[in-house]
This record gives C-alpha cells, structure tokens and sequence, in this order.
C-alpha cells in the first residue's frame, strides 16, 4: 500500500462518526440481560467478545455465566441504536448515550447493568 493510500485510509477512519448505542446480552438458560453503553457498536462487540472467550471480562458474573453456558446460549444484539448529528461533540454524545442505557434499565425489569457507572 503507498503512503498517499495509507494517510487518507487513517484521516478517514480517525473522521468518521461510528455508530453508537445499547449492546444487549442475553443468557438464554437463566433469561438474565446485560446492557452497556457502545460509542463505537462494532468495536465494542468485538473487544467484548475477546474479553469473554478470554476470561477477563470485569463483570465477574457475566464472565461466570458465560463460563458455564458458553457463548451460544448468549443472544447479543444491538438493543437501541443513538443516532447522532456528524457534527455533534463526542462529551454530548456520550451524556445522550449514558441517558439511553439509564431509559433501557429503567424499561427493563430484567435488565441490569453490564459496566459500573461512568462518572
């Protein structure tokens, strides 16, 4: 790959707006839901899926839960997607983005959280 192709692949991934919003994690044997909060959805999926197939991922119970029913009786999906305005900043994004999880918790009895609160 030459320079020029290099440079303008990095200037248009670090300018790009990702996609935002609620990842869900479902046990399918005890019907238990994780939500967290995803400033870039496909990142987030990805850096989840390593930490659980590795054993390291912070939220003890979930990774328990993953241990003994493995990751074909969890359903994740994306759970409520933020659509945000290219222009907007990425602090105001991410206040819109604790706000949605607070609403899906909230919605959802069964829901918990999958992370500790941001401050």
């Amino acid at each position: 790959m030459d320079r020029e192709k290099r440079k303008q692949m990095i200037y248009e991934y670090k300018n790009r707006t990702p996609e935002m919003g609620i990842l869900s994690y479902e046990c399918i044997k005890t019907n238990e839901v994780f939500l967290v909060t995803a400033n870039d959805i496909k990142a987030k999926l990805n850096s989840n899926k390593v930490k659980l197939n590795s054993g390291s991922y912070p939220n003890k119970y979930l990774q328990e839960l993953w241990n003994e029913y493995g990751a074909d009786n969890f359903e994740i999906k994306i759970y409520k997607r933020l659509e945000i305005k290219s222009e907007e900043d990425k602090e105001k994004a991410l206040k819109k983005l604790d706000e949605l999880l607070e609403e899906c918790l909230s919605s959802n009895a069964k829901a918990k959280r999958m992370k500790k609160k941001r401050n």
